[in-house]
């Protein structure tokens, strides 16, 4: 069992939190602590009380493997934590380092006093969640920092250093060198003061123009989180800190903490959560295998995914060798990286040093010997099998025999790569997403002969690289490209049908979309697509397209590149503007087959797309290409742009009932084109057991 422990320095008793990794707030943590704080308070020989952290945080808040459970909401609960801290007659002081977040900067709160290492992170996060602070952070932190802090805070869930956020009051001292030692020191001098202890409660919200700082910050929620409860509901429960009597701002807390865990966004945004932690447990991986040091990596191939994905690894503090056979392209690569560094000095997202720091790690050059060192090679040149075969067997001439060497395809056999390898263990894919600097998502490649020092090095760099790593097996597109050309169908095949292409986009972006499959594939290249339902198009004939899209392409309509193809552009803006001929050429192509077409609806333009999206996914989990469903969620909401708040297209399909979807996907199975939304039987078995994808 995970207990606090309670000390004597003298006359400072001092509490530590120990529930590792991050001292999360169990129920046992939860009354060990307040068991302390009661006996500290009823010994006449301690003055005052610390609370501090074991190991690598103070308190990263609550138990994540509680939720769903009876002790996640036995007492004493965090808020009564919180409140026996603040009630005590004792000066209580948190010292605070490495994290505060969620409960843990909660229970900060309810102390008297706060002191804090340099660096230490605090957040209160649980708008990820799609709840609020529940434990009395609403109403406490715009009483420490002011409303305004308070609010960015909150709505956003994003973290702030303790430096930043010391002078907005929430800390006493920031404490350099032994955190222990300084806050033992604070606490006597408290204590010898013997002046009336700071309890937040009693204090009101700081800040000016408050009711117009609330209108305004509800006006901005509107717009950034669409689709999203918990910020809106965020401002209310601060605004009940700006207005009511701190007793009725907690009930007020506490009532719409409670309505928000009922919502369905907040399930989908928790199952989120759990998903992204679960996916990093690789089934058939040796848990032992931690996989390469990384001292160095190349990367094959400087054009912009190439350049991106320097970029990610300099940003982590990885040397790197990034290598091009062309000295323009490399030329052009570097400028690129350097750009985007100067970029991030402009906007005050990195300081001069880090990025000289970034340079000084990186290495180009046209000479492939110079990848010899290399721990890890990634591979990203031309998506062409010959092409990449024969790069790997440059670089296999170059590099020692126990280098991980990995691909960066999107969609081509990772085993008939490896198969031209003289060691195929060693081989696997590391597919990155574009801008592979920005985007979280990283299929991790697995495949037949893949050994687990070469998965677990994948795995180590996604970690490393502060990527959401999701391991799958080897089939066409794996499983997010996989699944994107189903979507892609039914979107291209609707407008056939009658819908017009910013009708499907605006149709899916109403639903929570990033951005509409039309103006994606602009901003992508049409020309990509092309490409793949050529080949496709062979390798699977009874799978029909529609024909419209290439006749844009033959048209040389390749998007935002070429300045038309869905929609067009003007030079220097990406605004998807509507285009007299794109429409030609489509009604052209329609007529051409002598389609009939019709009045198509926004709710078919998403059934249709998103159901595709779950159809085909259940394939992908019966071939086992995907290890659980809750792992194609991931995929598609790190990577596609799919709502976080309706938790992935698997999660999607099981909150609407399998029988339900099943039933969907056979009423379209009369219509034009209805194939290519046959039930997967997977599908159908679950929807008949009464089961669902995630268990």
């Amino acid at each position: 069992m995970t207990i606090a422990h309670l000390d004597h320095h003298g006359d400072v008793a001092v509490i530590t939190l120990d529930n590792p990794p991050v001292n999360a707030l169990s129920h046992a943590h939860r009354t060990s602590i307040v068991n302390h704080l009661k006996a500290a308070e009823a010994d006449p020989a301690v003055r005052a009380i610390v609370l501090i952290g074991a190991g690598d945080a103070f308190c990263g808040g609550a138990e994540i493997r509680e939720f769903n459970t009876p002790a996640a909401l036995a007492e004493p609960i965090t808020r009564q934590v919180a409140e026996t801290a603040e009630g005590l007659g004792k000066p209580v002081i948190a010292a605070i380092h490495k994290v505060a977040m969620g409960g843990g900067l909660e229970l900060a709160l309810g102390c008297h006093y706060r002191v804090a290492s340099p660096g230490a992170s605090i957040a209160l996060p649980e708008v990820k969640l799609g709840i609020l602070p529940g434990a009395g952070g609403t109403q406490r932190l715009p009483r420490a920092v002011g409303a305004k802090a308070a609010l960015d805070m909150i709505v956003s869930g994003e973290p702030m250093t303790s430096q930043a956020i010391a002078p907005l009051g929430l800390f006493e001292q920031i404490i350099e060198g032994d955190l222990l030692e300084g806050a033992v020191a604070f606490a006597r001098q408290i204590a010898d003061r013997g002046m009336p202890l700071r309890r937040l409660r009693e204090e009101p919200v700081r800040g000016e123009n408050l009711s117009d700082l609330i209108a305004s910050t509800r006006e901005q929620v509107a717009r950034q989180w669409r689709g999203y409860p918990a910020p809106a509901r965020c401002v209310d429960a601060v605004e009940a800190a700006i207005k009511l009597p701190f007793d009725e701002g907690i009930r007020f807390e506490r009532k719409t903490f409670l309505e928000l865990v009922e919502t369905a966004e907040s399930r989908a945004l928790r199952h989120a959560f759990f998903a992204e932690r679960a996916a990093s447990k690789v089934p058939r991986l040796d848990p032992s295998v931690r996989g390469h040091r990384l001292d160095t990596v190349a990367v094959i191939g400087a054009g912009t995914m190439g350049s991106g994905i320097a970029i990610a690894l300099a940003n982590a503090g990885l040397p790197v060798v990034l290598t091009d056979s062309d000295a323009a392209s490399l030329a052009r690569g570097r400028a690129h990286i350097e750009r985007a560094w100067t970029t991030a000095v402009e906007r005050g997202r990195l300081d001069p040093a880090g990025q000289a720091r970034r340079l000084a790690l990186l290495t180009t050059t046209t000479e492939l010997a110079a990848i010899a060192s290399a721990d890890l090679v990634i591979e990203a040149v031309y998506e062409d099998m010959a092409v990449k075969k024969a790069v790997f067997e440059r670089i296999e001439a170059h590099v020692r025999a126990d280098t991980i060497l990995a691909t960066n395809t999107s969609s081509l056999d990772v085993d008939a790569i490896a198969a031209a390898s003289s060691n195929p263990a060693r081989i696997l894919g590391l597919h990155f997403f574009s801008p592979a600097n920005v985007m979280r998502l990283l299929e991790i490649v697995r495949g037949r002969a893949t050994s687990d020092d070469a998965l677990a090095t994948g795995l180590a760099l996604a970690r490393r690289l502060r990527k959401v790593g999701v391991v799958c097996g080897v089939c066409d597109g794996f499983i997010g490209n996989r699944m994107l050309e189903e979507y892609l169908r039914q979107a291209y095949l609707l407008v056939e049908e009658g819908a017009t292409p910013r009708a499907v986009d605006e149709a899916l972006e109403a639903w929570g979309f990033a951005m509409g499959p039309f103006r994606m594939m602009d901003m992508a290249g049409q020309d990509i697509g092309w490409a793949i339902r050529k080949r496709l198009s062979v390798e699977h004939p009874e799978k029909p397209y529609a024909q419209w899209p290439d006749r844009l392409c033959e048209a040389g309509r390749f998007g935002q590149k070429t300045g038309a193809g869905v929609y067009r552009y003007e030079p220097g803006s990406r605004d998807a503007l509507p285009d007299p001929e794109a429409d030609r050429l489509i009604a052209a192509s329609v007529r051409a087959q002598g389609i009939a077409q019709r009045v198509v609806g926004a709710a078919e333009i998403v059934e249709r797309c998103v159901l595709a999206l779950a159809n085909e996914g259940a394939r992908i989990l019966d071939e086992g290409i995907a290890a659980r469903a809750s792992d194609i969620d991931v995929v598609y909401v790190t990577g596609y742009g799919f709502p976080r708040y309706r938790g992935g297209p698997m999660w999607h399909a099981d909150a609407m009932g399998l029988d339900s979807v099943v039933e969907r996907l056979q009423s379209y199975a009369t219509t034009r084109m209805g194939q290519t939304l046959s039930p997967a039987p997977l599908l159908v078995q679950r929807a008949a057991a009464g089961h669902r994808f995630n268990t």
